[in-house]
């Protein structure tokens, strides 16, 4: 039992030691209080290599009060542009977002991101309605 919890220390120390963890954010207008318009939309994620990272980030909160959570994931293109998704952990093929974005770095790992993102699914009027964001981040 003690080697397994020694291996699972050095296992995850080395896996944080050599991690790149990033915080996203999405302005978000429609809210009253300042902090609430940047916090919103509040997630974090992990690099798994250079191109993918993948994460979860808030989104909203359901009936009770209690804070809801996607799924979200990036994939970096050349350059600095990144094609990213969204998806709810329930129904996640009928309410999943893609969008695509480019990331300006703004000082030292803290990013601003512009991005255009649209449902998979059409709605009840067979419309795709897609939104165009002003995201920040930052790279740990």
């Amino acid at each position: 039992m003690k080697k397994l919890i020694l291996t699972s220390a050095i296992a995850l120390s080395t896996l944080i030691a050599s991690a790149q963890f990033m915080v996203v954010s999405t302005y978000d207008g429609d809210q009253e209080d300042m902090m609430d318009k940047v916090t919103q939309n509040f997630g974090f994620g992990y690099a798994l290599n250079d191109t993918w990272t993948l994460g979860m980030i808030q989104n909203g909160e359901d009936a009770e009060g209690d804070m809801v959570y996607d799924l979200w994931g990036r994939y970096n293109l050349k350059g600095d542009a990144y094609v990213s998704f969204q998806a709810p952990t329930e129904d996640m093929m009928d309410n999943m977002t893609v969008g695509i974005g480019y990331s300006f770095n703004v000082w030292n790992g803290l990013n601003v991101e512009p991005n255009y993102s649209m449902g998979l699914k059409e709605d009840e009027n067979e419309e795709r309605e897609g939104t165009f964001n002003l995201g920040l981040s930052y790279k740990f």
